[in-house]
């Protein structure tokens, strides 16, 4: 470790004993773009409290079971408070749905993240979808083709 400008900066191989990972890791997160490239080149490349924070960060996404990959989407948000992309769906993927029973036979199975919605979004869609759903009970005639069967168009 050596202190530059006041900050300590690490080579790969303090910065590999300090987080406890092989060199070869950190390599590694550097090319696939999850810890930015250290400061100068080669034996003069620096590593600084920056990228130790990254990497504690990769650390914690990791142990939630994320993989590499969903780290990267994680970490490259554009901005604070915009929803996550959603994960590609894959055999054994997890998800949480909201489920909102407007009545009886009546029900909308909804997961925020991959409609794009904010958890104000979803509470707005549902009082709105409760609403119509009421206001629909109301008057039936008001709707067109509301007389008609299932199935059944309008000649």
């Amino acid at each position: 470790m050596s202190v530059m400008n006041d900050a300590p900066t690490y080579d790969i191989e303090d910065l590999a004993r300090l987080v406890e990972l092989p060199r070869r890791t950190l390599r590694y997160y550097v090319q696939i773009g999850l810890l930015d490239p250290p400061e100068g080149k080669a034996r003069g490349a620096r590593y600084t409290a920056r990228h130790v924070e990254q990497i504690l960060q990769i650390r914690k996404w990791q142990l939630a079971g994320l993989s590499l990959e969903r780290i990267a989407e994680v970490t490259r948000r554009p901005a604070p408070g915009q929803v996550l992309p959603p994960a590609p769906r894959r055999p054994g993927t997890v998800e949480v749905w909201s489920h909102l029973v407007v009545a009886d036979g009546v029900e909308i199975l909804l997961e925020p993240a991959r409609a794009g919605l904010t958890p104000e979004q979803v509470r707005a869609f549902f009082r709105a979808v409760t609403r119509l759903h009421a206001e629909l009970g109301a008057d039936p005639e008001a709707i067109p083709g509301a007389d008609l069967a299932p199935g059944e168009t309008e000649a």
